[in-house]
This record gives C-alpha cells, sequence and structure tokens, in this order.
C-alpha cells in the first residue's frame, strides 16, 4: 500500500526582532506535539520509507521531535518545501514517489491545500476534523492504489487526520 504522510511542523513561536521567519524555533507546546505524534506513529506502525522536511527550523525541529519516537526513514531536507506552492509540493512528491510511503514535513497553506486536492474519498471522521483546518502537527495520512510517482489530485483516499487535540483526548489512528 502506498502511504502518504503530510505534516504541518509543530507550533513555533513568533519571530523575534532580526529573527527570520525561516528560523523561528518550536515554542514548548510545539516541542511536545512534534513527539506526541512520534509516539503515534509509532503506535500505528507509520513508517515512511523517506522523509522529505522543509529546510526552515520549525519543520527541521518538528521532525525531530517525531523522530525521537518514530522511525522517519530516510530523511532529506529541502528549500523547496519552504516556499513552493500546492502544486509545487505535488511535483516534489511525484518525483520522490518511487517509493511505497512518504512523509512530508512542510507547511501551511501548502499541507492543507494540497490534502484538500489529492484527497478524492475519505474516512468521514477525518475529513471532517479536517474541515475545521490544518492545525499545526496536524498530519494527514492518505492512501494511493498507485505509485506516489503518479499521485494526481482526487486520486488519494484520507485514510486518517491526526490532530494535538485528538491525541490529548487519546484518539488513536483509525487505519482502514
Amino acid at each position: 500500500m502506498n502511504r502518504l504522510f503530510l505534516l504541518r511542523h509543530a507550533k513555533a513561536g513568533w519571530a523575534l526582532p532580526g529573527v527570520r521567519d525561516f528560523d523561528r524555533p518550536l515554542d514548548a507546546s510545539g516541542i511536545a506535539d512534534a513527539e506526541a505524534l512520534g509516539v503515534a506513529m509509532r503506535a500505528a506502525s507509520h513508517v515512511p520509507d523517506l522523509t522529505l522536511c522543509s529546510n526552515a527550523r520549525r519543520a527541521r525541529e518538528t521532525l525531530e521531535g517525531v523522530a525521537t519516537h518514530a522511525d522517519t526513514g530516510r530523511v532529506v531536507f529541502t528549500d523547496a518545501l519552504y516556499s513552493a506552492d500546492a502544486a509545487g509540493y505535488l511535483a516534489i512528491i511525484r518525483q520522490n514517489g518511487a517509493l511505497g510511503s512518504l512523509l512530508v514535513v512542510g507547511h501551511n497553506p501548502m499541507m492543507e491545500d494540497l490534502t484538500i486536492a489529492i484527497a478524492g474519498s475519505g474516512d468521514g471522521e477525518a475529513s471532517e476534523t479536517l474541515s475545521h483546518g490544518f492545525p499545526t502537527s496536524g498530519l494527514a495520512v492518505l492512501r494511493f492504489a498507485d505509485g506516489l510517482d503518479k499521485a494526481v489530485p482526487g486520486a488519494g483516499y484520507l485514510e486518517a487526520f491526526l490532530t494535538p487535540a485528538a491525541l490529548e483526548r487519546g484518539r488513536p489512528f483509525q487505519n482502514r
């Protein structure tokens, strides 16, 4: 089964004077959310073959938090995930999608736009949760019949959408 995991970076603090947006670090709740997500990913056996991560500090720190508790496969950092739009994200996924599963750690609104565009159908609960927005530390789990190198809008199935609020309520992944 081909899976795409789309992870929006965890909560970051506001940029201080003289600090570029690119260099914003996670705040304490963001660090905790990233680590909790790693625990949930491990529990659900969500192990990507490859992780593509934005080079922005908050995305790298999110991946570090997740990786303290979960296997993230081989990791590639790229500046393109900081500046690309949703179509650019899809192109990057297709270029790297020859493997069975891929984790992308990036930014909004690209994560939300891409998830909505490629999820042709999905689990009702996951779709309902996503309809309220794509929060920091949100993770969309999408399943594809074909390889991710052939991913196109409407071809995915939104299998699960996990948020920090769901983790706090103790709601595990619900894979179908």
